[in-house]
């Protein structure tokens, strides 16, 4: 339990900046434990001076000692604005600290990400927020438009926001394909060491140190989107090895052809995957894709159909599509077997 109780706290820690008002919650959802539970670690960081406290029940705020205080630039979106322009005017002078591996992920993250704010939002204004702390650097964009999962939702025809984040943790997703590929959001989430979206009262993450997406409810952002974007100071983690790392091409001729999708974004609550149409759901884009990693991490079972219509039909059905199934529990595994007449691969 010690063990378990420092990992806790790390959490808090590291997500408190981004949940300033509702850190506990949002802990006791993750690890699914009671709200005291949660009270208690954060006591024990109170105590050590790891964190502090504002205000008092309800309207209480947490922050790290030396937190990230940056007031927010604000901008007019519009149709003629420049993202590599922001980005020279407004951001690159807060990188001067920093390696130029990371410049340049952050110059990669933010452009994607407040160009998506140009073309899709739909808002009038956008926030900027860039932060140093002795370990971190963290680039915020807020913005007052629909909210991202809404807008892929109604673009795309999906059922709900949460098919919505599903979709997005996928990649090769895009509302306007005219003038987007839909991997900007993928590679960033997987640059920064931690990664949010927040909007329509969802939130999409990605943590390194997790190494899965995860989504959680959320009573704030009704409306706009925020992206929060972090790395550590001391990351030797360069964009190449990014793209390497999800694409078959050669040196220099990327392409974009290996996916990982979190089968747990499937779900909905405490609900096993069971059907054919979720797994329906779950195949939708396959096909842009030569390699499916498919994460079964938190999932302990899942049904007949389901594991039929993706492991022996799909399949089937697209022989130059590998599926390789990770982070499988042994009921699962023992499912996709049956449905495969006893034939497996998994990594």
């Amino acid at each position: 339990m010690r063990g378990r109780g420092e990992e806790i706290r790390q959490f808090i820690l590291k997500n408190v900046e981004l949940h300033a008002t509702d850190i506990a919650s949002v802990t006791a959802e993750h690890f699914q434990v009671s709200r005291a539970s949660i009270t208690r670690h954060i006591k024990v960081l109170l105590d050590k001076g790891e964190l502090q406290a504002e205000g008092k029940t309800k309207n209480r705020i947490y922050r790290l000692p030396n937190g990230f205080r940056e007031a927010p630039i604000l901008l007019r979106i519009s149709d003629n604005q420049d993202e590599d322009k922001v980005w020279r005017e407004v951001v690159a002078s807060h990188m001067e600290r920093v390696n130029e591996n990371i410049r340049k992920i952050c110059h990669y993250g933010f452009t994607e990400m407040f160009n998506n704010v140009i073309d899709h939002s739909e808002g009038e204004l956008a926030a900027i927020r860039i932060a140093l702390s002795t370990a971190r650097l963290r680039i915020s964009l807020h913005d007052d438009g629909i909210g991202i999962f809404e807008k892929i939702k109604s673009r795309c025809g999906l059922v709900d926001h949460r098919q919505a984040i599903l979709e997005l943790a996928k990649g090769k997703l895009t509302t306007d394909p005219n003038r987007h590929t839909g991997q900007g959001i993928f590679f960033t989430s997987r640059m920064f060491d931690r990664f949010y979206i927040q909007a329509n009262q969802l939130i999409f993450a990605h943590d390194r140190e997790i190494t899965d997406d995860w989504l959680i409810e959320s009573d704030q952002s009704k409306y706009g989107t925020n992206v929060y974007m972090e790395i550590d100071l001391d990351s030797s983690r360069d964009i190449a090895e990014i793209f390497r790392e999800f694409s078959s091409g050669e040196a220099g001729n990327y392409e974009f052809s290996r996916t990982h999708v979190p089968l747990k974004l499937a779900r909905y609550g405490d609900e096993d995957l069971i059907s054919r149409s979720q797994a329906k759901r779950v195949l939708a884009r396959f096909d842009r894709f030569k390699e499916v990693l498919l994460d079964f991490a938190d999932v302990d079972f899942i049904g007949q159909a389901f594991a039929d219509e993706i492991f022996r039909v799909f399949a089937n059905n697209n022989p130059e599509i590998k599926l390789v199934h990770v982070n499988t529990r042994k009921e699962v595994k023992k499912m996709i077997q049956w449905v495969q007449g006893g034939r497996d691969h998994q990594e």
